[in-house]
């Protein structure tokens, strides 16, 4: 799947678009028990479920430490053993973290980065893959210094990586 995920700016960590705070966050594996909320009933629109029934793939919520059960983004990865990189299926930011009335901004930017921070801890070196939509591969060069490799597949290499990491994890 081609992914389309907005990056409105990189950010320590998430930033409330009403006040200008800077919000701590956590990336923490999401369960079944998240989901019960995160449907296209709701707003969100890919099946989260289908990628938590994959045995390969880790889902992972992000949130904010004061409110822990409002999950503000989601991603999936897969550990590519074969080449030695992190493989990003899925990624999308809460409804309400979307459009020009969105709560917070860096939602994507800190899913991406920790990608990228789970390809260091496996040994990858920080290599994180994902497919892009055509028209978003420039946006994705510039905003998280993306590589392309052609047609849509893209990657975050270690410099870049390293970078991404320090961004959003102190």
């Amino acid at each position: 799947m081609e992914l389309d995920f907005e990056i409105d700016e990189i950010t320590e960590s998430i930033v409330d678009t009403q006040t200008g705070e800077r919000l701590e966050t956590l990336v923490v594996p999401g369960s079944i028990a998240d989901l019960k909320e995160l449907t296209t009933v709701h707003g969100w629109r890919f099946d989260w479920y289908f990628e938590l029934a994959q045995s390969e793939r880790f889902v992972y919520k992000l949130i904010i430490e004061n409110e822990p059960d409002i999950v503000q983004g989601l991603v999936s990865f897969v550990k590519r053993e074969n080449e030695k990189l992190v493989y990003m299926p899925l990624i999308e930011n809460a409804p309400f973290n979307i459009g020009e009335n969105k709560r917070y901004q860096g939602v994507c930017g800190n899913l991406v980065a920790y990608g990228c921070k789970m390809s260091k801890e496996c040994g990858f070196d920080g290599y994180l893959s994902f497919l892009s939509k055509t028209t978003l591969i420039e946006h994705y060069i510039k905003t998280l210094r993306a590589k392309h490799y052609g047609g849509q597949r893209m990657g975050i290499e270690p410099e870049d990586a390293d970078w991404l990491i320090g961004c959003y994890f102190k």
